[in-house]
């Protein structure tokens, strides 16, 4: 039986997480991560194919209907996995699984790294432990990152006078279909007076102050102790290309790669795919 969400509240210390819970209370519990810029619903595609599972899908601080950080707090990948962990005390869960797209698939992997005793499964989609940087061009990437941040000092937000015009800028940036193109941007935008404004906090458009060389992201991905599906789509997107992608997967301990044609947001546009390979492996306790 298909999995319905509902909209839920969870009360952290920064303020409310929004977040989409539905299934099967008793069965294993889920975490689901959504990408940058996008939100909870970018799994209700995905969720319509899943069974025997408890799913929560959330909001990320700063992304959908989720509370944003505090002036001067910066959105990093260290205080994300401590905004993931709090979020699971604030559900009761003490262990869980982790199901990750993009960026939320990162952040998982992080999250499952640094908490193994927390983590029973982890499924990513899309990413595996971060993006990677050379270290010869930290300098370049630090000027940017501060440039960045400077540059959004009183910047007015983009206004649409009507959601189809943003429907369309976030298929033209993603390759998305309009179906579901419209279900991120429906629980992504927020009224104003004139029209319509992104709702995720502008400060994620801040490029990350540091990333970590390969080296170190192998690492972490090799100290992941759970046991971990992988999905990339082909062709591999140009920021992690195939080489990487597929030495980071091999570096897992107790990992599996699979790789289907698509886009980057496959597990919307071709969930039945996607929840073939993971729809058993999530159920399973």
């Amino acid at each position: 039986m298909s999995i319905a969400l509902q909209e839920t509240r969870i009360d952290i210390d920064i303020g409310a997480i929004a977040a989409l819970r539905g299934g099967h209370s008793g069965k294993p519990r889920v975490l689901a991560l959504h990408g940058w810029l996008d939100n909870a619903a970018s799994f209700l595609p995905l969720a319509a194919h899943l069974h025997d599972i408890e799913l929560v899908a959330i909001d990320l601080p700063g992304h959908g209907h989720s509370v944003h950080l505090p002036a001067g707090i910066p959105y990093t990948f260290e205080l994300a996995v401590h905004h993931v962990l709090d979020i699971a005390d604030a559900l009761g869960w003490s262990r869980f699984a982790l199901l990750g797209h993009s960026m939320g698939a990162a952040i998982a992997s992080l999250v499952a790294a640094a908490a193994p005793e927390r983590v029973e499964k982890l499924a990513c989609i899309e990413a595996l432990g971060g993006l990677v940087h050379p270290a010869e061009e930290a300098g370049i990437r630090l000027r940017e990152s501060v440039h960045a941040a400077r540059a959004l000092h009183g910047k007015p937000k983009r206004v649409f006078a009507r959601i189809e015009p943003a429907i369309a800028a976030r298929m033209a940036a993603n390759q998305m279909s309009e179906p579901v193109a419209r279900l991120i941007v429906e629980r992504g935008v927020q009224p104003v007076p004139n029209g319509l404004v992104w709702s995720s906090d502008q400060r994620l458009m801040v490029p990350t102050f540091l990333r970590p060389v390969e080296a170190q992201l192998g690492a972490i991905v090799a100290s992941i102790e759970c046991p971990t599906q992988v999905i990339f789509a082909t062709p591999a997107q140009p920021y992690l290309p195939d080489d990487l992608r597929r030495r980071l997967a091999a570096a897992l301990g107790k990992g599996q790669a699979h790789f289907l044609p698509g886009t980057h947001h496959l597990h919307m546009e071709t969930p039945a795919e996607v929840a073939g390979i993971l729809a058993q492996f999530l159920a399973t306790p």
